[in-house]
């Protein structure tokens, strides 16, 4: 069956925008194909420094005609309605209808039938819409065309079962509001209309193989590419340039550090990849080997060595797009005379830091906005210091520890302003330790400098000792307190402030290092910590303490007391009393969001999320240790038969029980003992009892196995209650104590978790 083929030929785009494009492009081109019916059976997106495309293998040849009935208006119904259908069908008159009754009365009906259409006529239309609907990131504009695109378009291949497929591009033109479009076969642009046809050539690389090809499938247009001096497949790309590197490092007796990000980039930046090695002075190694990778891979995209101990060698590998008649010789005495002034830059960099101590570098933090809203970064370090003291208090960790924890939140921020890290701000914090060490401040108050920022993402380590952990903590919560309390929260599409991150980052802190913390007391002590700031931000508010209070002072306990006593604008009261309102809350709402977050979390581990739902609707729970632990427990005792057939007991106990209360219109809570009647109402009523009693204590104590344990024994009498007791009996008093049993047992396993959220 024969394919479609199609590459967009472009100037140099940027590496990080190829992939995506690519995908997007062969998606948009999937979905069309598939509303206009047709089914390939394969497909497969390619994308470079030059060029992106696709190829969709299998096609039919044509989509398959289509036997539709439609339903039109009803027998008798008004003329407008008959005509409309008639129009809508492209029908002359009833004749050509059914009439037929429904059940519900006689309507019209049409068979319509759809002949077959052939694919080559819509794929003119589809190869347009694919590319003119692809969003960039960045897009530019040439000349006066409306087209806009990434980089200039230079021309497009689009070839199906080995012809081209009829039709163009037209570019449009801003001058006369016409837009770009899809010019189909015989039809002409405006005058000056730049118009990019459907071909059947490409060109491959822009040196090596620059002269036009024809191309009449993917398998030649791959071939002809190489021929051409390049290599499609991505993939390919990236195991010839590490296959490359590592031999040549091998070869001086190096090996390289890893980076596989970087590998990803250089793949699409050269289309045929040729490898050197470089050197640079020995002399550079003083500075940090951080600064020194950074240097090479973010200015350069160079990989980096390191020798047989694992150290940085002064040599590195550098990635060209094409072979020169020198072997590379003023290619890298090139690179590295540019090398040697990025090193330099960096050496100054590193020296003049130093003379600065970090502490003399706070005050300049308030020259730095963190959010208009929430003040500058200053402040949040006043904040995030009295948070990380307070933590480390929480967790009972010692004064000196306290006190260091104080230090290193003063110090954390404070390389932002540093000249490294304005030139390099990947360095951020990496570079506070050293400056730090280098002022002789204590090891665990540079480790949390470094730390605080730490975990980034799913594989970074978390801080794990106490004093990087308090840091860390302290601002990863004023973060999420700060934007939730300005209401700026993450939505399904949009996480502009990385609020996400920071609240995996809390949990994997708080869960990897099994820290006994009370999340909502944390939050709630940096909402006390930000109230100065955000009740200042309400307009005029600052007025009415004008030199009364100190504005640190201020915060909501003066909001009530301001509503009640001064004379104040409509909208004013409104903005505090909204605030007064939605400030408290933030804590709630903030152990809500952890908590989707740590079902995210406990996914991979195979934790099923309705069981933490199930834990968490008991309400009062923030501490995620015993949290988890108890949802482990609560999945392995639901795993087992006895929790398997205790669960489908209490659902039909709650079934029973509120379609009950529903009818009667009340709640059937106490058991009178007096009005047991069969034996094993007594012998359930004793086991709740036991079972309520000996969970209770075993909960408190944070033993959950055991706790399960003993629910399980409520399987027996549970059993036999649904098996000889009739709930619902004519006595009205015995009816309600059996409710009130049938209460009970959902009571007595809600004392271990919601087992209403639980799915299955």
């Amino acid at each position: 069956m024969p394919e479609l083929l199609v590459e967009l030929l472009t100037e140099e785009i940027p590496a990080g925008m190829q992939v995506r494009a690519a995908d997007d492009l062969l998606a948009r081109a999937m979905a069309a194909l598939g509303s206009a019916g047709l089914a390939p059976k394969g497909s497969e997106g390619v994308s470079g420094a030059r060029r992106i495309g696709f190829v969709v293998r299998d096609l039919p040849a044509e989509t398959e005609a289509v036997r539709e009935e439609r339903r039109g208006p009803r027998v008798g119904a008004p003329e407008q309605a008959v005509q409309g259908f008639l129009k809508a069908n492209g029908l002359a008159s009833l004749d050509q209808c059914e009439r037929r009754d429904t059940g519900k009365g006689e309507f019209w009906f049409v068979t319509v039938e759809k002949a077959g259409r052939r694919t080559a006529d819509l794929l003119p239309q589809i190869v347009a819409d694919a590319i003119l609907g692809l969003v960039w990131p960045k897009s530019m504009r040439f000349a006066d065309a409306a087209f806009t695109w990434v980089r200039p378009l230079r021309s497009i291949l689009a070839v199906f079962d080995g012809r081209p497929v009829p039709g163009a591009l037209a570019l449009g033109d801003q001058r006369h509001g016409r837009p770009a479009r899809l010019l189909k076969a015989g039809e002409a642009a405006g005058e000056g209309e730049m118009v990019r046809p459907f071909g059947d050539t490409t060109v491959g690389h822009r040196f090596l193989g620059p002269a036009p090809f024809a191309v009449t499938g993917f398998d030649a247009y791959r071939e002809g590419l190489r021929r051409a001096c390049v290599i499609l497949d991505r993939a390919e790309r990236k195991a010839t340039i590490l296959r490359l590197a590592t031999e040549a490092a091998a070869g001086a007796g190096l090996s390289l550090i890893d980076d596989p990000g970087l590998l990803d980039e250089v793949a699409g930046l050269v289309e045929w990849p040729v490898v050197h090695l470089g050197s640079f002075d020995p002399a550079f190694l003083d500075v940090p080997h951080e600064v020194l990778t950074t240097t090479m891979r973010v200015n350069q995209r160079y990989f980096a060595l390191k020798d047989a101990a694992g150290r940085l060698a002064p040599r590195f590998v550098i990635v060209a797009n094409r072979p020169t008649t020198d072997g590379g010789a003023e290619v890298v005495k090139g690179n590295e005379r540019v090398l040697r002034a990025r090193l330099s830059d960096a050496r100054f960099f590193w020296e003049q830091d130093r003379k600065v101590p970090l502490e003399d570098r706070v005050p300049a933090l308030g020259a730095i906005t963190f959010h208009a809203k929430l003040g500058t970064v200053e402040e949040k370090v006043a904040r995030v210091r009295a948070l990380a003291v307070h933590l480390a208090r929480m967790l009972g960790w010692p004064d000196d520890v306290q006190e260091r924890a104080d230090r290193a939140a003063l110090l954390a921020k404070a390389d932002l302003v540093s000249g490294m890290v304005g030139e390099f701000p990947e360095l951020q914090g990496l570079m506070g330790r050293y400056y730090a060490l280098a002022a002789g401040e204590a090891p665990d108050v540079a480790d949390a400098v470094a730390e605080h920022y730490k975990p980034v993402g799913p594989t970074d380590r978390c801080p794990t000792a106490p004093v990087p952990i308090a840091v860390a903590l302290a601002d990863k919560i004023d973060t999420l307190v700060g934007f939730f309390a300005i209401d700026e929260r993450p939505t399904g599409s949009k996480d502009p402030f990385a609020l996400r991150r920071a609240g995996l980052g809390i949990i994997r802190i708080v869960l990897e290092n099994g820290l006994r913390l009370s999340l909502h007391e944390a939050m709630a002590a940096s909402v006390a910590d930000y109230e100065p700031r955000l009740v200042m931000n309400v307009p005029e508010y600052a007025n009415y303490f004008s030199g009364v209070k100190a504005v640190e002072t201020i915060g909501l306990k003066d909001v009530q007391r301001i509503l009640e006593n001064s004379a104040i604008s409509s909208d004013l009261a409104d903005a505090l009393m909204t605030l007064g309102r939605t400030l408290p809350n933030v804590p709630t709402d903030l152990i809500a969001f952890l908590a989707d977050r740590l079902k995210v979390a406990l996914r991979e581990q195979g934790v099923r999320h309705d069981l933490i739902d199930a834990v968490f609707a008991l309400g009062g729970e923030d501490d995620l240790v015993r949290l988890v632990a108890r949802v482990k427990a609560l999945q392995a005792f639901l795993a087992s038969d006895a929790g398997a057939n205790l669960l489908t007991a209490y659902r039909r106990a709650a079934n029973i029980v509120r379609i009950e209360e529903k009818k009667d219109g009340r709640e059937y809570r106490d058991v009178q003992a007096g009005s047991l009647v069969q034996a094993e109402e007594t012998t359930l009523w004793q086991a709740l009892g036991a079972v309520r009693s000996a969970t209770g204590t075993k909960i408190a104590s944070e033993d959950f196995t055991a706790a399960m344990t003993d629910l399980a024994a409520l399987r027996s009498p549970v059993d036999a209650f649904f098996d000889r007791v009739t709930v619902n009996v004519d006595d009205p008093a015995v009816r309600a104590n059996r409710l009130a049993l049938l209460r009970g047992i959902i009571a007595t396993m809600h004392t271990i978790a919601d087992f209403s959220r639980i799915e299955g």
